[in-house]
């Protein structure tokens, strides 16, 4: 994260001059801020979506392991579909159902670390969204008064993100 801001931060300082080094321009933070919510829908869409396949997943296993082992099958590979028993498909469809299930595992620790990017950067450039809470909104302006006095480089004002 801090490689890509930099990169757009020496963009625009680099044509401007000795003027402004203090950092990226809010239509930066708002761009990058966007970026990353979008990532993290994203991420969720995803993990949904094998969600779902999972649960697919299990409803065909819960079936199959009614059938008769010999029973013929198919199963569609690639977009080609095959003919296969029901004793060489279950086994295929268990190790696809733990590969799922692992998948799901590494996006929701994605997105965790997605979410904890998008708050410690939403608290360093002082970053509100619309329609958040008046309470929220006074106490996140109170927050941010004090850290101006601290940090002396952060603007007053913030930035509003739709």
């Amino acid at each position: 994260m801090a490689a890509n801001s930099s990169s757009t931060v020496s963009k625009s300082s680099g044509g401007s001059g000795a003027g402004k080094p203090s950092g990226p321009s809010a239509e930066q933070v708002v761009a990058t801020f966007q970026r990353m919510r979008q990532e993290q829908r994203s991420m969720a869409s995803k993990s949904a979506d094998f969600e779902m396949d999972i649960n697919e997943h299990s409803l065909v296993i819960e079936t199959l392991k009614e059938v008769d082992p010999s029973r013929k099958c198919f199963r569609l590979v690639g977009g080609v579909l095959v003919e296969r028993t029901v004793k060489e498909v279950l086994p295929a469809l268990e190790s696809n159902k733990e590969q799922i299930s692992k998948l799901i595992e590494t996006i929701n620790t994605q997105m965790q670390t997605k979410g904890r990017d998008l708050t410690e950067y939403r608290e360093r450039y002082n970053i509100r969204l619309v329609g958040e809470g008046e309470a929220e909104a006074q106490g996140g302006s109170a927050a941010s008064s004090s850290d101006n006095k601290e940090g002396g480089s952060k603007s007053g004002a913030g930035v509003l993100v739709s």
